[in-house]
Formats: structure tokens, C-alpha cells, sequence
């Protein structure tokens, strides 16, 4: 991977966690749907909402004639859908209706389903990712934003901005398993490589929560800076990377010791990170505000922290997906309404797609959709459940 250097040039300095503008080698706020805004209410915070997606341990990706093919799904918030976007062709191929508020999107580690939450509903739904039949819905905490797999598909996790728990959801049965309290306004989450352990950055506060997966019980909370949105993980596991929405910053954290070993200034208002394939590039998107959009994504070399190119991107650029080949880079641009296409060789925008409205989450499918008319479901009414009270296309 080839980077040229742009006109904010200098020689790359050790970056520490002192705060203050570092060296670009080579070329704020959170806009909130219904979740972020009664989060960030309740604790003062900032009254921008947060929107988001993951795309942690996405499946193996296939290239044909050249072109990365699959499926790139978006999550519109204030939609009330989905937009499948072909990835070989970057057209818009359908879309799914009937989820009030999908904040996050997530495709499963094996890519066969599709999982979504609604924080209008409480409700986290499973649809299978060929035919787009709803296989199940389960009901989380109050305000769910972002849903994650463990590597092994096994469960599932909710990250519930409200009321402050993750919940854990066992995929095969569609039921809840565990209510884990973790910090204020959890919102980003992703799992480790080894699948041990899920990390939350709690948007609320000023920490990344760590859960045991063997346990389902947080384990420790990490300092690392004003209100981390979102986190990622080096390939290996060993560091993990959070957006700092209120410092306009990314931090380095070394997950073993517990602490952050670096910051890096970034654009303003930060919020969904995502790691290159090797390990060498983050993405951060900065969205900035409605009054002040931001309208770039920052590429921060991963070994030296620092800022090595700022890439244009679109209004109020927030969710992040790269490709498993690391060929292409996907942003949603929150305030304009459209998907941004990066070209991970050149670092340069070379499509823009226009989705449903407030595209939020976004994540990479290996499976292929056909274009059709849009596909509308039927959830239940309300997905404030129990543990136990979850459903299934069995009845259960």
C-alpha cells in the first residue's frame, strides 16, 4: 500500500498523550438520533446525537474482474431502513423497511445474516443475508445503538445507551443471556480478535469498558479521554484504538496494561474508527455538528500515531467499513444523506452513493444480493422483553 504525503508535510514526532495539533506525513461533535440525544442529556454531555456502525470480524471478501464483490449494508436512522449497496458496481441493489430508528448495522462473522438494532424499539433483529427473511428479533436495553458478533457468531452483543448495560444474546436460540452493567452511554463495542473479550466505549463518560465473554461480566474500565465513541482493534489484539468525540482526538490503547499509550489529534468531533487488514492504517470519521459538519475522515499511521492524510469525504462523515481485502473504504455521511467510496491505494474518494436518510452503521457482506423491490418487514410491536422472552421464526 503506496501513501503519498500532502501539504501539511513534517517529519513524523513520537506522540505521547499530551494534547495538541500533531504532524500530517501525508495527505465534534456527535450528530444523535433518539439514543444518543436521552444519553447525552442525562449526563449533560453534548446535545449532538451519536450514530454509528461496526464491522468487527467481517468475513473473507472475494475479487472478481478486479472488483471487491459483496454487499456493503448501511443502517438509516432517521430512514427507518437498510440500503444494500452492490460493492462491485456501487449501486443500490434494495432496500429493507420496517425498523424504527436502525442505528447500527452488522453483518456476522461467517456473513450469512444480518443484524440490526432499533433504538425506537429496543430490538435487535436477525435477517438472513441471501434471501433477507427475517429469522428472529430479541428485545435489549433501553436504547440500543450498536449490536457486535464474537468471532465464532455464537452471541451476540447490544450495546444499550440508556440505561448503561450491554445485553448478550445467544444466536441460535434469539434469547437473551445477560445484562452486563458497564459505564455511562455505552455506545461503539467491538470483540477481540480471540473473541475473549468485548471492548465498549462508553460515550457518556470517560471510558472503555472490557467484558469477559467467558463470563459476560465487566472486567475493568480504561481512562482514556472525553466521551470515546467508538473502539477498534489491531489484527493481533493487542492495542485498541478509541475515538475521543469531546477531545477531537484518537487514543492507543495497550489492552493488557490497562491504559492508553498515545493520542493523536484528529478532525472534529470523531466517531467510528476501522484498522486496515494489516494493521498498518486507521480510519477515523469526523462528523463534527449540525451547525458545523465535518466533512473528512482522518488516516492515522497505526506505529508512528500520527496523522499521515485527511481525506474529504462528505457532510458529517460518522460510520466506517473497510472491505476484507482491504481494497475499498465505505463512509456514511450522516448529513448529506450518502455513502462515500474510498480507494484504499490512492486515499481518494472515488464514488459517492446516495442511501436512505441519516445513514448511520455500515458493514461489509461477502454475499451477493440481487436487485429487487424493497423488502419490508414485520417486527413485533415492542421489543422491550425480558431475558428469555426473545422470538424466533419457531415460535420461540
Amino acid at each position: 500500500m503506496t501513501h503519498a504525503s500532502d501539504d501539511r508535510g513534517g517529519p513524523p514526532e513520537p506522540t505521547g498523550l499530551a494534547d495538541g495539533p500533531g504532524p500530517d506525513r501525508r495527505g465534534r461533535r456527535v450528530w444523535l438520533g433518539a439514543a444518543g440525544l436521552a444519553v447525552l442529556t442525562a449526563v449533560a454531555f453534548v446535545a449532538a446525537t451519536l450514530m454509528d456502525d461496526d464491522g468487527a470480524g467481517q468475513p473473507p471478501g472475494a475479487v472478481a474482474g478486479g472488483l471487491t464483490t459483496g454487499t456493503i449494508w448501511v443502517a438509516n436512522e432517521e430512514g427507518d431502513s437498510l440500503t444494500a449497496i452492490d460493492a462491485a458496481t456501487n449501486q443500490v441493489v434494495t432496500t429493507v423497511s420496517g425498523i424504527a430508528g436502525p442505528h447500527n448495522v452488522q453483518v456476522a462473522p461467517d456473513g450469512n445474516s444480518i443484524w440490526a438494532v432499533s433504538g425506537h424499539d429496543a430490538l435487535a433483529v436477525m435477517l438472513d443475508a441471501a434471501t433477507l427473511v427475517l429469522h428472529g428479533s430479541v428485545g435489549t436495553g433501553a436504547m440500543p445503538a450498536h449490536v457486535v458478533l464474537t468471532p465464532d457468531g455464537s452471541t451476540a452483543y447490544t450495546s444499550n445507551g440508556e440505561d448503561g448495560t450491554v445485553t448478550a444474546i445467544d444466536t441460535a436460540t434469539m434469547r437473551p443471556t445477560a445484562t452486563i452493567p458497564v459505564g455511562v452511554g455505552p455506545h461503539g463495542l467491538r470483540p477481540s480478535p480471540d473473541g475473549s473479550r468485548i471492548v465498549v466505549a462508553n460515550v457518556g463518560g470517560s471510558t472503555l469498558s472490557v467484558i469477559d465473554t467467558a463470563t459476560n461480566e465487566q472486567v475493568t474500565q480504561i481512562e482514556v479521554g472525553a466521551a470515546p465513541a467508538q473502539v477498534a482493534f489491531s489484527p493481533d489484539g493487542t492495542f485498541v484504538y478509541a475515538s475521543l468525540n469531546a477531545d477531537d482526538a484518537v487514543v492507543k490503547v495497550d489492552l493488557a496494561a490497562g491504559r492508553a499509550i498515545a493520542k493523536t489529534p484528529v478532525g472534529t468531533g470523531p466517531i467510528q474508527t476501522y484498522v486496515t487488514p494489516d494493521g498498518e492504517l486507521l480510519l477515523v470519521a469526523n462528523q463534527g455538528t449540525v451547525e458545523d459538519p465535518g466533512t473528512t475522515v482522518s488516516v492515522v499511521d497505526t506505529a508512528t500515531f500520527q496523522v499521515v492524510r485527511t481525506i474529504e469525504t462528505g457532510e458529517g462523515a460518522h460510520g466506517i467499513v473497510i472491505d476484507p481485502t482491504g481494497r475499498q473504504a465505505y463512509v456514511t455521511n450522516i448529513y448529506a444523506n450518502d455513502v462515500a467510496v474510498i480507494d484504499l491505494q490512492q486515499l481518494r474518494v472515488v464514488a459517492r452513493v446516495p442511501v436512505g436518510e441519516a445513514p448511520n452503521g455500515i458493514s461489509f457482506s461477502p454475499v451477493v444480493v440481487d436487485e429487487q423491490p424493497t423488502v419490508e418487514l414485520q417486527l413485533p410491536e415492542t421489543g422491550m422483553e425480558s431475558p428469555g422472552e426473545g422470538h424466533d421464526d419457531a415460535g420461540h
